[in-house]
């Protein structure tokens, strides 16, 4: 009998000895830590001769540790990244394509949201993520009743949208606005709404097909921005920026509707006192749209022989309906696979299930560089409220910047 366990021991030690030992890079975020820790678990119990290594960094410092560690031939074998970086990570050859056996075409475009092509390259898929995300209309229960308003009853389209701003909006005796109808930020998910939620509602669409030319510069594009600039020109019903985010005034009780994604569904479940709703994006002319963003794992160009093939069987598992669930469970971001998110009791919830109904007309835009792209629709609403600047020519200035970043981008490749 000790003979028998001893031969077990040595066996198990060995096994432990021969281990490969893979590195999994993400930002600092503590529920996707903790999610990202019971999935490592439950992989590493499946799989006693791989070793994960959890590692994360702050936000702010996340892109350039990835970036000076990866060239340095250090750092992870699978990282996590913002869909719009794949083009700065390729330019930088921090990925290498996922691998066809594992990750064949007909799997990824049959069982995920259409929204995932965007990480297909020259015919290789580079990254694939376990939760995608959606934007939804968040509404201050306690603020519509106060304003007269049926507290169960959001608006349901644009035009709607802008009648409830004004009932909820609140003055000071000087005038200043102390209580928003809708927060302004298009710095943070209003530069997506109106890109590809409202140019689309008003008939346009903001690129051509292939993603290499700006088109918001028609009549939709133009009709579009200026329904949104008009929250804080003619309606005023809205300050730029209200107490630094549009979320920190909506969890302060200090604004009554707040366009966001499902990502802050923890943040306002955690505020006491904070009675609010979510609901689907209002409509236009019979037109629904939603903007769909994710985050996604991709195998890093240091991963080579025994590393590569533990990051791909890891990628898979963390990419799988179990981990999905979870992830949703855990971390409130939505199922990247259609059979995972439409299951009954995902897309009736009451806080999950408009974001996932979203998905169903959701775009994802194709960024050429994801933070300069942004800007763009910041300066352009700046120029107008800051400077006066007509809205027909700062969304020219806008369209021009916005070309060059995508020729540049394009004409490098």
């Amino acid at each position: 009998m000790r003979q028998v366990i001893f031969i077990i021991y040595i066996f198990l030690i060995g096994n432990i000895a021969n281990a490969v030992d893979i590195e999994y890079w993400q930002y600092s975020y503590k529920a996707r830590l903790d999610a990202m820790d019971k999935l490592i678990d439950a992989f590493e119990a499946e799989n006693p001769d791989i070793n994960v290594i959890h590692t994360n960094f702050p936000y702010a410092q996340y892109r350039t540790k990835v970036a000076a560690s990866v060239a340095a031939g250090e750092g992870p074998d699978v990282v996590q990244l913002y869909y719009g970086w794949l083009d700065d990570y390729l330019s930088a050859e921090i990925l290498q394509p996922l691998s066809k056996e594992n990750f064949p075409d007909h799997m990824i475009e049959s069982k995920f949201f259409p929204m995932v092509s965007t990480m297909k390259v020259n015919d290789n898929y580079y990254a694939l993520p376990t939760a995608v995300r959606s934007l939804g209309l968040f509404w201050n229960k306690k603020i519509f009743r106060e304003a007269g308003l049926d507290p169960n009853k959001p608006p349901k389209t644009l035009d709607e949208l802008i009648d409830y701003a004004k009932k909820l909006t609140k003055r000071d005796k000087a005038g200043n606005i102390i209580q928003v109808g809708l927060t302004m930020g298009p710095i943070n998910q209003d530069h997506n709404w109106w890109r590809e939620v409202l140019v689309r509602q008003f008939g346009g669409v903001p690129y051509n097909d292939d993603n290499t030319k700006v088109t918001y510069t028609d009549e939709a594009g133009l009709k579009a921005f200026q329904y949104y600039a008009d929250f804080v020109l003619k309606h005023k019903t809205s300050v730029v920026d209200f107490m630094d985010k549009g979320e920190i005034a909506f969890k302060a009780g200090r604004a009554a509707m707040h366009i966001d994604g499902s990502f802050v569904l923890s943040l306002f479940n955690r505020t006491r006192r904070l009675e609010w709703g979510v609901t689907e994006l209002p409509i236009h002319n019979g037109l629904k749209a939603n903007f769909s963003s994710y985050w996604v794992n991709g195998i890093t160009s240091k991963a080579k022989g025994e590393k590569r093939i533990a990051a791909e069987k890891f990628l898979k598992f963390i990419t799988s309906d179990k981990a999905m669930q979870l992830w949703l469970d855990e971390v409130g971001e939505l199922p990247a696979k259609r059979n995972v998110a439409k299951q009954e009791g995902n897309i009736n919830d009451p806080e999950f299930g408009p974001f996932i109904r979203g998905l169903d007309y959701a775009f994802s835009t194709r960024f050429y560089s994801e933070s300069a792209q942004r800007k763009t629709v910041v300066d352009m609403l700046d120029r107008i409220v800051l400077l006066g600047m007509s809205v027909e020519e700062s969304l020219e200035i806008a369209a021009k910047e916005d070309q060059a970043i995508i020729d540049k981008a394009v004409n490098d490749d």
